[in-house]
Formats: structure tokens, sequence, C-alpha cells
């Protein structure tokens, strides 16, 4: 794996650690796109896509209750880049603690790093995915529309 930083996102809620655990694993309510498969089962496996833009399986490989879910992304195809499959093999990390009586939850995509050529558009919408609207759904019980 490389040397380079992952793309690290961190947000602070008012909300429990219980409440921000399963807001994550209702991702549908919040990841727009298409979904197909259980995001909130231990070695399940499901698919996200955007229609002629982004696909992507997988792999929940860990559940920690109020603590901790880990995505393993085992097949990828971006249609915007020259190597469509940068995203397999890397992992989606919720890392849940607490930070001066808040809820803080850091969200790590380990392997998405600044030499990728998604980088920028990756960094830009998982940005807005975690600021805006996992944060409104963990907050308000919906999430952004953002596409």
């Amino acid at each position: 794996m490389s040397k380079e930083p992952n793309l690290t996102i961190s947000i602070l809620v008012d909300n429990s650690a219980a409440e921000v655990y399963k807001a994550i694993n209702n991702a549908r309510d919040w990841w727009q796109g298409e979904f197909t498969g259980r995001t909130d089962v231990l070695n399940e496996e499901f698919e996200y896509r955007v229609e002629g833009v982004h696909f992507s399986k997988q792999k929940v490989i860990e559940l920690t209750p109020n603590k901790r879910v880990v995505w393993l992304i085992t097949d990828s195809n971006l249609s915007f880049v020259e190597i469509k499959d940068e995203w397999t093999g890397t992992r989606i990390h919720f890392d849940i603690s607490t930070e001066n009586g808040k809820t803080k939850l850091t969200f790590t995509h380990k392997g998405l790093v600044p030499s990728f050529q998604c980088y920028e558009a990756c960094s830009g919408a998982w940005g807005m995915l975690i600021a805006k609207s996992l944060f409104s759904y963990i907050t308000t019980g919906k999430g952004v529309k953002l596409f």
C-alpha cells in the first residue's frame, strides 16, 4: 500500500455513537445512487452504481457496533479515469469515537491517495457525501440530494 496519505474526513455531531453507527449502515439513505445487496450485515456484498459514471462492489468486512464499519472494494469501474478499477482493493473505514462530549465520525478511504487519477473528483464527492449528506442524515434523519 502507498505511503501517501489516505483520504480522511471527520465530522462532529451531538448524536450518540449508536445513532451514528445506525446511520452509516443505512447507506442507501445518504449515499445517492443505485444499491443492490445489504450494507448492514457482516460478510455481505453490495453494489453501488451511478449509471455511466461509477460502479463498485463492496464487502462488509467489519461491523463493530457503535465503533467501526469497514467495507472492502472488491470490484470497481470508474468511467472518468484511465485506470477504471482504481478503487479495487481499497477500503472504506468509518470510525466512531468521542471528542469534547460529541460523537466524532472519522471517514477514511484507505488506498484512495493523491496519485490516483480520481483523487480530486472522488475526494470532492466523498467530502460532500460525508460532510453534507451523511451529516444531515445523522442529525435530521434525511440525507441531502447532491446530484
